[in-house]
């Protein structure tokens, strides 16, 4: 038998194993506590079903009912860009699958887990085959367990799957297509067949990523942390900044030059101004198509708004192009004696688009991340890495302002000083990490 110091010294060993393993996957978060089925729900998208899911010796099991129907078992709330890792062991022969952006108005995607002799690993479906992989079953292990990664991400998604360390997968989605903005991830019974075997998942966990995906930007200065470049992949893409972080050289400043204040790379809209409130700041460029990331901090009370393709000759910026809106959600009615309307709150297209995740937005004093992908009549807007509505903009009908179709298609970006009567604090919103990638037509 083992010494008790012999045992001792293997516990640290393993206790600094697990500590490094961790270290690894820094910023993922279990959606399984190996216990019950909490956080998971079995309806949500369009494919629910009828399968029969339980939790036995620390794993998700899933086997067809007694009718053989399958079906899915669903995250309780919706994702956008992330990766999901997890490990999954499965009879032979038997269909499962991996299941992201889940939701009942419009499709999703899967990665297949099709283990029968003609069956494919690691194929893209989505009501019909979008990308097929033959070769993925050279790497899946029989009666074994399966370590399986999925990276999704973009407004048009792109799915990355890697397998047992190998890359599968790799097919990137054009052009919207129907395609759920966001949704629930899935773990699938296929169901139907002769099939009665189970199919077992464990550490499943997620980490969620901006849709725009990782490599774009780096921390740009270790002594100030949170202030972001683009990588050197990103500036050859064409991302670029639109803040210095010391000055307003290449805005034009259509409030009064003492409500702003830039300094230490963040842009400061001042609450108490000496020469009043109200107005924005605009770029000196027009934009047409592009594809815009910025953060943004409130105070309590705060309103303001990101302009995007304004007139530079019309009344209001808000409708001669468009506005995605920034307010204290939290406290604005209250305080106000306002209701606001669904339109009205951060993330919304002023005046035509509610977010569609009104739990995107962090708490007052934090920072927000906005992406925002404006390309022909197309504008998707993602909050802190949720997306928020991906539209056809000629298609809606505003409750307030012209159609979009008579709109300024060119024009400013900007950003809107709107006011601060109730607000206490020294500055009502903060900017910072402004970069724009201009597309091409």
């Amino acid at each position: 038998m083992l010494s008790k110091r012999i045992r001792w010294l293997l516990f640290l060993a393993l206790t600094s194993a697990n500590a490094a393993g961790q270290s690894a996957e820094e910023g993922f978060v279990s959606l399984f506590d190996g216990k019950s089925l909490a956080g998971w729900v079995t309806r949500g998208g369009r494919h629910d079903g009828n399968a029969e899911w339980s939790v036995e010796e620390g794993c998700i099991v899933g086997r067809p009912n007694g009718h053989g129907e399958g079906g899915l078992l669903y995250t309780e709330r919706p994702y956008t860009s992330f990766v999901l890792r997890l490990e999954v062991k499965m009879d032979f022969p038997f269909d499962s699958g991996l299941f992201v952006r889940m939701a009942p108005d419009a499709r999703g995607a899967q990665i297949t887990l099709d283990h029968h002799p003609d069956g494919e690993i690691g194929a893209v479906y989505s009501d019909e085959f979008l990308a097929h992989c033959e070769t993925g079953k050279e790497f899946f292990r029989r009666d074994d367990w399966n370590e399986v990664e999925v990276r999704c991400t973009g407004f048009d998604m792109h799915l990355v799957c890697t397998l047992n360390g190998t890359t599968i997968t790799d097919h990137e989605m054009q052009g919207g297509g129907g395609y759920a903005p966001s949704g629930l991830i899935g773990l699938q019974v296929h169901g139907g067949g002769s099939d009665r075997g189970v199919v077992h998942f464990r550490n499943v966990r997620v980490r969620e990523l901006p849709v725009f995906g990782e490599g774009l930007f780096e921390p740009a200065d270790p002594a100030r942390p949170g202030l972001l470049a683009p990588t050197k992949e990103a500036a050859q893409a064409g991302w670029r900044s639109l803040f210095d972080g010391e000055s307003l050289a290449g805005w034009k400043v259509s409030v009064a030059e003492g409500n702003c204040a830039p300094r230490d790379g963040v842009l400061a809209f001042l609450a108490r101004a000496p020469r009043g409130t109200g107005g924005e700041l605009q770029t000196e460029e027009d934009f047409r198509d592009f594809r815009l990331r910025l953060d943004f901090k409130l105070a309590r009370m705060a309103n303001s708004g990101v302009f995007l393709r304004a007139a530079r000759d019309g009344p209001n910026p808000a409708f001669s192009g468009c506005e995605i809106q920034i307010l204290d959600d939290f406290d604005w009615e209250r305080v106000s004696g306002t209701t606001l309307k669904p339109w009205q709150f951060t993330g919304s297209l002023y005046g035509s688009v509610p977010p569609r995740d009104r739990s995107a937005l962090k708490p007052l004093g934090e920072w927000n991340t906005y992406e925002i992908l404006y390309q022909g009549s197309r504008l998707a807007v993602a909050l802190n890495g949720r997306t928020l509505y991906d539209v056809d903009t000629f298609a809606l009908q505003p409750e307030s302002g012209e159609p979009f179709a008579r709109r300024a298609q060119t024009g400013f970006i900007g950003l809107q000083h709107h006011g601060s009567e109730h607000v206490e604090a020294a500055t009502t919103v903060e900017f910072r990490n402004l970069f724009v990638e201009p597309l091409a037509p």
